[in-house]
């Protein structure tokens, strides 16, 4: 029986219904026999209560210490190796997804075919791409190359014993903690894999700009870590999107207002290779299966989040040059 062989945890901080959700859909795959823990990131609504009232394991995180999603899953970890020693996999899962039913025997039967195999990881949905662009675009995120994978994301199913040998996550981390932590796994020769299968259901509730903003901004954070903790050969990571968020969010509108003196006015034609990258983005998700209208929004938004892409890589460049302490950055409220 997979119970024997598996644990749970997943994460959260003022997720409420979410929460519930997510705990009910994995009760439902699960029932009694397999721990599943809940660990909390100091929420202020009644997540813990609820949690608790649905019989998970609840661990409350220490809140005089920065939370992080890195620290929260290695929180649960632990937990797992000190308490359930029969464990040989974990699946992880953030508080705001549902499980969808049958994940759970193929991740386990996957994992114990293919014994260098140590994340496997599946499809993840949005709830309500229909609600707003933003959730919408968030699907569309969600749909990642299948087979072998460099990285994958929040929720994936993970062997106990290429975890340990990881040592787990970087608890440092504000976010980008599931790549960076493949990317040793791989340099010790374990192998990151995605199925072609439903795997969980995500709530984005996404209906501000705002929201859209922030998280923008935290994805430029998430490249500039990455490129500096693992941008050189031959891991090159991040490389790519390190220099094209100061090109496109800084440099290019920057020389193109600076020169308008020099070149009367004809600097501003620079601005055209916004469009250019538009519609370089627009074929290449053509050619990803996109219809035309939904290549057109994601190209538009993907051209657009270059501006705070930057911003957020400037964020982390300030935070590393003076030694400060990193704060989530907080994009649901």
């Amino acid at each position: 029986m997979i119970q024997q062989k598996l644990a749970v945890v997943t994460i959260g901080r003022n997720e409420g219904d979410r929460l519930v959700n997510c705990l009910l859909s994995l009760k439902r795959e699960l029932g009694e026999n397999a721990p599943i823990i809940y660990i909390d990131s100091g929420s202020t609504d009644d997540s813990v209560r609820k949690a608790k009232e649905l019989g998970v394991i609840v661990i409350n995180l220490d809140i005089s210490i920065p939370f992080t999603a890195a620290r929260a899953r290695n929180k649960g970890l632990e937990l797992i190796i000190n308490n359930y020693p029969d464990t040989k996999y974990i699946q992880f899962l953030d508080g705001d997804c549902e499980l969808y039913p049958h994940w759970l025997e193929i991740a386990v039967k996957t994992l114990e075919d293919k014994e260098k195999l140590a994340i496997v990881c599946g499809r993840r949905r949005e709830k309500y791409p229909e609600k707003s662009v933003y959730n919408q675009l968030i699907n569309m995120e969600w749909n990642t190359p299948i087979g072998e994978a460099k990285a994958c994301g929040g929720d994936a199913m993970m062997r106990l014993e290429a975890l340990k040998q990881g040592n787990g996550y970087d608890s440092n981390l504000i976010c980008g903690e599931e790549p960076e932590m493949c990317i040793r796994l791989r340099e010790k020769g374990w192998k990151i894999e995605r199925l072609d299968i439903d795997m969980t259901l995500h709530d984005a509730a996404m209906f501000k700009f705002s929201q859209w903003w922030k998280r923008s901004i935290r994805g430029g954070w998430a490249v500039a870590e990455g490129y500096f903790m693992h941008g050189k050969p031959p891991e090159n990571y991040m490389k790519k999107e390190y220099f094209s968020g100061y090109l496109w969010g800084f440099i290019i509108p920057f020389l193109s207002i600076i020169l308008i003196g020099i070149t009367k006015g004809l600097s501003l034609f620079l601005l055209l290779v916004y469009l250019v990258l538009m519609f370089k983005i627009y074929r290449y998700r053509l050619n990803f299966g996109d219809n035309k209208e939904e290549a057109k929004l994601y190209a538009f938004w993907c051209v657009l989040s270059k501006f705070p892409q930057f911003i957020g890589q400037c964020q982390y460049l300030f935070k590393r040059l003076t030694k400060q302490q990193a704060t989530i950055i907080e994009y649901k409220i």
